[in-house]
């Protein structure tokens, strides 16, 4: 069992994501905004130091506000899941693409009933 995340910079591309993930097979996740840290610290008052006026002149150009999703996947659709966000998003080596990581998961409760053991998803 994994979890998968997706930072979506590009937050037009949403329901084209759901859309590749339900054609996946995937049927569940969830989002959520989110901002990053730079983003954060560049609306900082921080006109004094140098670093931080170059990093408010930066993103204001750029996107403010982002979408993290993640989703519960049996390890046998990880790959599935990651071929859906690059067919979406396209190359994530890409500057300003988003991120995608996963993490292993090993306990998972309150999970929906149609699932009742980790064996019937891959474990």
């Amino acid at each position: 069992m994994q979890v998968l995340f997706v930072v979506l910079n590009d937050t037009t591309l949403l329901d084209d994501l759901f859309s590749a993930f339900v054609r996946a097979g995937i049927t569940g996740a969830t989002c959520i905004e989110s901002v990053g840290m730079g983003r954060t610290l560049s609306e900082i008052d921080n006109s004094s130091i140098p670093i931080f006026a170059a990093l408010r002149h930066h993103l204001n150009e750029s996107r403010p506000y982002n979408r993290t999703i993640f989703a519960l996947l049996p390890d046998d659709k990880v790959d599935e899941a990651i071929s859906a966000v690059e067919s979406v998003v396209g190359d994530l080596s890409m500057p300003g693409a988003g991120v995608l990581f996963t993490v292993p998961v090993g306990k998972v409760v309150g999970f929906p009933k149609r699932h009742s053991s980790l064996d019937e998803l891959g474990k």
